[in-house]
């Protein structure tokens, strides 16, 4: 059978799920099996476990290439499944929301809506999880925790492993707290009180004297030009030398139900008055977010023994406040004396740049190790169309063009600090498989006098694309690494049907390849006779 049109076949938007079943039908399990891993499986998964990925990562790490690996397997799940899981999920009475509450309607932002509940809908390449109990949520832990040891074992402690939060907990606490940081960062943003310290004293009066359980948001000045604010909370319930920052990763571990409700909490723009974001969280919920903290803090604690770098995944917008936030706090913990924790930045976002920068700032100040992957971003087709549908401000760049200008510029200033702080104390990864993009790269550490051999900024690029550029680099000495999926033949397919969707170039970029290999060959050759 013509590997070619097997391939073709998985550029077409065919639902998976039909077109699996009629390809195992008309093939038998077997033959589908040993047909896929022969052409589409074969070129972009490494293989089904630890043991069979071993040779792929051996020999690409001969050429100078390293490895970031990704447990891929899901399950194909009908739209109508998807929307089920997600709305059974869901808790059934919010506090309602007042048509103006927030600003531009920013706060619908952050509240479940049934047209968008599968998630997946509009993203071609990212992996989706949908929640599906505590108990699957640990399963997942194991996975993530697995990869840290391939990594450790496979790679040699020089790979990366990927993950991603909403794998780990509710995805609706994700929403809860990142509504909990916008609204309050907008609050403070609007009315200027972060420069009225009496403004922060008297909410941490009323806050005293409450009958309800809420937190004070307060700012932590940020960068030397004192312009910028980390927003936090603080309890104050109590005696005033008991102040604590409850977002503060200790204090996360070893809160308590009253403690976490205090977290969700949001200024109300019309009174000014702090008020809970719902009537009442469940101890059910609270405990659930307490697992989702524990369950990251598992998977940080063993990747620090393992001597492994974890790469935090971005996702959709409404959910990145959070991860955000999160994945600082990990590193206030376990980046003290390399980078352990690497967030993600979405460079097709408006905000890119102001979010890099506050947080590179947040650990150059504070003292901790900063490490970044520079993306453009997978979900823009469902933030435009969801922005579209529930009117709040499109988050995604006007056009590429603009995504482009947004990531050289976040790039530039992730190099300049490089540049002006203490080496390795900033790491970045340049993830892309545009050209221009890593030609930029390579000019402007020229430019700064960064080494490749300083091994401070590192290239990225998926396994089975863009190889013409990832060894080409590898062999120049740059430091680069693929990001290798791995797993079960059919597990695999769901994930890499979208893949195969989102680029529907490769095939072109392959036959590029294809053609710049033959010409090397063909040179070679007539230099050799």
């Amino acid at each position: 059978m013509d590997g070619n049109w097997l391939k073709s076949t998985f550029f077409t938007p065919l639902p998976r799920l039909l077109l699996m079943k009629w390809s195992r039908r008309l093939l038998g399990k077997r033959l589908f099996k040993a047909v896929m891993k022969g052409t589409f499986y074969g070129h972009f998964v490494a293989g089904e476990d630890q043991v069979t990925i071993k040779p792929v990562i051996d020999k690409m790490r001969n050429y100078g290439v390293k490895s970031i690996l990704d447990y891929s397997a899901e399950e194909d799940v009908s739209t109508s499944k998807a929307v089920e899981k997600e709305r059974d999920s869901w808790p059934v009475a919010m506090t309602p929301l007042p048509a103006d509450q927030g600003q531009g309607g920013m706060s619908r932002k952050y509240r479940y809506n049934e047209k968008f509940a599968d998630r997946r809908q509009g993203v071609e390449s990212a992996k989706v999880y949908f929640y599906e109990g505590e108990e699957q949520c640990d399963k997942n832990m194991k996975i993530f925790l697995d990869c840290i040891d391939a990594v450790s074992g496979v790679t040699g402690a020089t790979g990366f492993a990927a993950i991603k939060l909403t794998a780990l907990g509710k995805p609706q606490l994700l929403l809860n707290l990142s509504e909990v940081l916008i609204q309050t960062r907008q609050y403070f943003e609007k009315y200027g009180s972060q420069q009225d310290s009496a403004y922060v004293e008297k909410m941490k009066e009323e806050a005293k004297h409450s009958e309800k359980t809420i937190g004070v948001p307060v700012t932590r000045t940020v960068g030397k030009d004192h312009l910028m604010k980390w927003v936090t909370l603080y309890d104050v319930h109590g005696q005033k030398e008991r102040e604590i920052d409850l977002l503060e990763w200790g204090n996360l571990m070893s809160t308590d139900a009253d403690n976490f409700a205090r977290i969700f909490t949001v200024p109300n723009f019309k009174t000014g008055k702090l008020e809970p974001l719902k009537d009442k969280f469940t101890t059910e919920e609270l405990t659930r977010m307490k697992n989702m903290i524990q369950r990251l803090n598992t998977i940080a604690e063993h990747a620090r023994t393992k001597d492994v770098r974890v790469m935090i995944d971005a996702e959709q917008s409404y959910f990145q406040p959070a991860i955000r936030r999160l994945t600082l706090e990990l590193m206030r913990k376990f980046n003290l004396q390399k980078a352990i924790i690497f967030n993600t930045y979405q460079c097709y976002l408006k905000e890119a740049h102001e979010h890099a920068q506050e947080d590179i700032e947040l650990a150059m100040r504070e003292g901790f190790f900063f490490g970044a992957k520079l993306v453009r971003g997978a979900y823009m087709d469902q933030e435009r169309k969801r922005a579209t549908e529930l009117n709040y401000p499109d988050p995604i760049s006007t056009s590429y063009d603009a995504t482009n200008q947004m990531y050289e510029r976040v790039l530039t200033y992730g190099l300049q600090q490089i540049k002006a702080n203490p080496l390795g104390h900033i790491a970045l990864m340049v993830a892309s498989h545009n050209e221009d993009t890593v030609r930029f790269t390579v000019n402007k550490m020229k430019e700064l006098n960064i080494h490749p051999n300083d091994r401070v900024v590192c290239f990225g690029q998926l396994l089975g694309m863009c190889d013409q550029v990832s060894f080409s680099l590898g062999q120049a000495g740059f430091s680069v690494y693929k990001y290798v999926p791995y797993g079960p033949v059919e597990e695999v397919l769901p994930y890499l049907s979208r893949r195969a969707l989102e680029n529907k170039s490769i095939l072109r970029g392959a036959q590029k390849e294809r053609r710049l290999l033959w010409k090397e060959l063909k040179r070679r050759a007539l230099s050799s006779s």
